[in-house]
């Protein structure tokens, strides 16, 4: 297994770590109105966040990119993205609906590169919006979980909403790009 393989593979184990500090019931105090333990869920999720710009990195610049990374790479932004709005909105810091159109818009592409891989026998490599919308949910999720540094502005409340914004873009972005998929059935 190659390194960028190995980062994404690093990043999906981090989940249940994640997980675990956020479901452990432990007394945290708090920190900006939040409990501690989210300060330290949200060095986990940066750190496994960073995995995804250095495992795209090193495939690119290495002529490291392989079918598997294609695909374990989206998935493991998925998983981490889904499991921290999750507890956002268990929390309250995320409204439902948000965190329903990302889920949605998820499961929605995943099924659009099933797809596309049994019709080409390709896997559909992640494009520039889809990209922009990953960047953007994960920044806001850190900010969300950081109670956004004491700050009197709601960084991580803007960016969320920038992040919805970018997921449903993209959803559009990569169904209208691969509309032929659908040409046999419609």
């Amino acid at each position: 297994m190659n390194l960028p393989n190995k980062l994404t593979t690093f990043r999906i184990l981090m989940i249940p770590l994640f997980i675990l500090i956020l479901s452990l019931p432990i007394n945290w105090s708090t920190t900006f109105g939040r409990p501690s333990g989210w300060l330290l869920a949200a060095v986990i999720f940066a750190l496994a966040s960073l995995t995804d710009l250095l495992d795209g990195r090193i495939a690119r610049s290495r002529h490291l990119v392989t079918n598997f990374g294609k695909f374990a790479d989206p998935l493991a932004d998925k998983l981490l993205v889904m499991t921290a709005l999750i507890f956002l909105t268990q929390f309250g810091a995320v409204p439902a609906w948000m965190t329903a159109i990302i889920v949605i818009r998820e499961l929605a592409i995943t099924g659009l590169r099933t797809l596309i891989v049994e019709n080409n026998g390709t896997v559909m490599a992640a494009q520039m919006p889809g990209k922009i919308k990953t960047f953007t949910q994960m920044f806001a999720i850190i900010f969300l979980y950081c109670s956004n540094f004491g700050s009197p502005i709601p960084i991580g409340q803007i960016l969320i909403y920038l992040a919805v914004i970018f997921t449903i873009y993209s959803g559009i972005d990569y169904f209208v790009q691969n509309r032929s998929v659908f040409s046999d059935g419609m």
